[in-house]
């Protein structure tokens, strides 16, 4: 299947069983974190349990890039200068080299929130944060992987960084070309303003994109339905065809020949109504 598509999967028990729990659910495509994404503290990578993740991966037949890691919740990369903004930093950094270790091209982070300072002053503060973490980075690591930072949209709560089109190619002008691109959630974009319910909605906000940031930076997708209606700017991700986006909107997006060789990761809720077999599936279905 040449579709590439998958979930964010689960590390219990070590990062290189996060290779079995996507194949076992058909994953072509995932995402991990590499660490528990609600502390600061960091277990560290063992040597043996990186190769093992590398050779499961590589028997599994999965992509390398068709895998991103997505950083911790904790980090707020657009804050004003502290103690958080500097714990920010380090684990951003940090981030950074266990990709590199493990193989790992892509680094998928959230933009952060500015906390009442401003909208310039977060994405200033974010571009520093950025060159900060990169040349911390490169200065041991890039020999071994050149890895590539991933600008999530966010989803337009108050004081947030990085909600609207516009705002990623402001962030994207201020940063080198090479070593960023967008993640590109669905949810994130309905939710910050962007109707995406039908086929026309979805041809006019992927031209938009296309004009303003440029398919070129686009490396993978959120795919994600929505409990928020337009511009409700709620976070809240919903089962795929459940939610404000429904099945027509995700038909279009998922047969768009612009999206069609795009890394598609569900972060979708796994409960009573569904789990991620059955989502997995409705995609399937509404893929052409």
């Amino acid at each position: 299947m040449n579709f590439k598509i998958g979930f964010h999967v689960s590390i219990a028990k070590g990062i290189q069983n996060s290779v079995s729990n996507a194949v076992e659910i058909g994953c072509t495509a995932f995402q991990i974190f590499t660490r528990t994404p609600r502390g600061w503290v960091e277990r560290k990578l063992v040597d043996t349990e990186i190769e093992s993740f590398k050779t499961n991966l590589k028997k599994s037949g999965i992509q390398n890039n068709s895998i991103a890691v997505h950083m911790p919740y904790l980090p707020n990369l657009s804050g004003p200068d502290g103690e958080i903004y500097k714990k920010s930093l380090n684990s951003f950094t940090n981030e950074l080299i266990r990709c590199s270790r493990l193989g790992i091209e892509y680094l998928v982070i959230h933009l952060g929130s500015h906390r009442g300072k401003g909208k310039e002053n977060g994405i200033s503060q974010l571009i520093k944060g950025c060159e900060f973490a990169m040349d911390n980075y490169k200065s041991k690591y890039e020999k071994k992987l050149n890895v590539t930072i991933l600008l999530e949209n966010s989803a337009g709560q108050k004081n947030s960084v990085g909600s609207t089109i516009e705002e990623l190619r402001e962030i994207l002008d201020k940063l080198p070309k090479k070593g960023y691109g967008v993640c590109l959630d669905t949810c994130h974009a309905l939710a910050s303003g962007y109707d995406l319910k039908s086929a026309e909605a979805c041809e006019k906000f992927v031209d938009k994109f296309d004009t303003v940031v440029g398919f070129e930076v686009l490396k993978f997708i959120h795919l994600n339905d929505s409990k928020g209606d337009v511009g409700s700017h709620l976070d809240r991700h919903e089962h795929i065809g459940l939610g404000k986006i429904g099945i027509e909107g995700f038909k279009s997006i998922l047969n768009m020949n612009r999206l069609r060789n795009l890394p598609v990761i569900m972060e979708t809720p796994v409960d009573s109504v569904r789990d991620n077999s059955k989502n997995l599936e409705v995609v399937l279905k509404l893929r052409n």
